[in-house]
């Protein structure tokens, strides 16, 4: 890695006057944790000349109480208090299991929510020093033509990994935009797109501000589970979240989010179709073959990519029986 830069650091006293800062600087980034950012500087993948430090915006790191029984979160409220917060534990305990299992417990003191919803895709060809990637004429991601995971194609294939989406996406989790022409509200799924290279739907003067997380339904449950290479401080191999609500043994609504295997975090398409099923062994096996046919994973990492196809699979599979017994 190299030393950084020279960048201008800016702190803004609002949000109002970050999101000037974003529309009046074309090459500025925001920073909070910094957790994904520094080392991609460190890297020579990014050079902003202006970082907006939002560190110490309070209401940036708000945890409120919504009207529908909900939470709104701030985006800028670390994974270490949404691991521990009260009202999260009560109300999305997955979203707790989530924020525990991501990076280790320095990382977690300033990695924020918005930070892991937002961070740049990842693959074994695209996070690594500038002479690496030189030597390798580069990649279709990052000042290169040609995607080395997929040579005969014409997108990036690197994988979103972030934690907290899957849980966010089987909540129908809704995000705010705000940036200096105003704030609008969107779906979280469609903040993000399949391509590696540009993942994000958000425009380049926006910035996430708070996340708005509805109460689940009457009889509703989710859980997560995350597959790593590591025990501990790695990225997911694959990570799903399933929430099932169920009355009398039959789906009422099922919706399940995986990451690390796309370049974006994917909300299971199909799953709408299942209301009024029995739970029982044939669903199970149904749902595993909607998740092998829509995860998509490529060479991005050190494992195969099968592996991880199967691997995602299963998990949900098995969350999905364990909520079933739950329920029962």
């Amino acid at each position: 890695m190299h030393a950084l830069s020279d960048f201008a650091l800016k702190r803004p006293a609002s949000l109002a006057e970050a999101a000037a800062l974003l529309a009046a600087e074309p090459l500025a980034r925001v920073i909070a944790g910094g957790t994904d950012l520094l080392p991609n500087l460190r890297r020579g993948l990014e050079r902003p000349q202006v970082l907006i430090d939002m560190s110490g915006l309070q209401r940036f790191a708000a945890i409120e109480p919504a009207a529908d029984g909900g939470l709104t979160l701030g985006a800028g409220v670390t994974l270490a208090t949404i691991a521990t917060d009260a009202s999260i534990a009560e109300r999305l305990p997955a979203l707790r299991e989530a924020a525990r299992s991501a990076a280790g417990p320095g990382h977690r003191t300033v990695a924020t929510l918005g930070g892991n919803l937002c961070q740049d895709t990842r693959c074994v060809f695209y996070n690594q020093s500038e002479w690496w990637r030189a030597a390798n004429k580069y990649c279709l991601k990052r000042g290169g033509d040609t995607c080395h995971v997929a040579p005969e194609g014409h997108r990036c294939h690197a994988a979103f990994s972030g934690d907290l989406a899957p849980v966010l996406l089987a909540f129908g989790a809704e995000v705010e935009l705000q940036s200096a022409r105003g704030a609008r509200w969107i779906a979280l799924d469609a903040m993000y797109r399949d391509d590696g290279a540009a993942h994000l739907t958000i425009e380049r003067d926006e910035l996430l501000a708070r996340v708005r997380v509805p109460a689940p339904a009457a009889g509703a449950a989710c859980r997560y589970h995350k597959a790593r290479v590591r025990g501990a401080m790695d990225f997911p191999l694959a990570a799903v979240a399933v929430a099932l609500a169920s009355k009398d043994g039959r789906v009422v609504s099922l919706r399940v989010g995986v990451s690390g295997t796309n370049s974006h975090p994917l909300l299971l398409a199909g799953t709408d179709a299942l209301a009024g099923e029995v739970v029982d062994e044939a669903l199970v096996t149904r749902v595993g073959k909607l998740v092998q046919k829509q995860v998509s994973p490529m060479r991005s990492t050190v494992t195969p990519s099968n592996y991880r196809r199967q691997v995602a699979a299963a998990l949900v599979q098995r969350l999905l029986r364990e909520l079933a017994q739950a329920g029962t």
